[in-house]
């Protein structure tokens, strides 16, 4: 009876190979508060407060969300109001809506796509409450060019 429970998934979550979560938010489900996960994290609901992951975001189409997000990788179909830290791409779809600032190592925008606050890019990125890395030796890049 042990082995019949320990193999019914949780709703909503799943494990990676390396044993890291895959949340899932579902279209009908709401988050109020601050949610940190050890994986992924996959939006079609509704957010209100602030996602933090050790792995990627993806805000579906369906998704609302009212947070700051901070992730690998964060891919925006849907409605993003607030700040987003993403060390890795910050990946905005045509259907995309974001509306913060956004501190990234790299960007893509589609065709379609709404994007409006400040653009901070650098090649090694920290969440917000983390420090500033200064650039390097030979990385400096005077503000305002581009």
């Amino acid at each position: 009876m042990a082995d019949e429970e320990n193999e019914q998934p949780e709703r909503g979550r799943g494990r990676h190979k390396d044993g890291n979560s895959h949340v899932v938010l579902g279209p009908r489900d709401v988050l109020n508060g601050t949610l940190k996960i050890e994986g992924d994290m996959t939006v079609r609901g509704k957010v209100d407060g602030e996602i933090h992951t050790s792995g990627d975001i993806a805000v579906e189409n369906s998704a609302t969300v009212k947070a700051q997000l901070e992730g690998n990788n964060v891919m925006v179909q849907g409605n993003v109001t607030g700040n987003v830290v993403a060390r890795g791409r910050l990946t905005l779809a045509g259907t995309g809506s974001l509306h913060g600032d956004v501190k990234i190592a790299k960007l893509s925008v589609e065709d379609g796509a709404t994007l409006n606050g400040n653009v901070s890019m650098t090649p090694t990125v920290h969440g917000g409450a983390g420090p500033r890395q200064e650039p390097k030796e030979g990385e400096a890049q005077k503000e305002g060019q581009g």
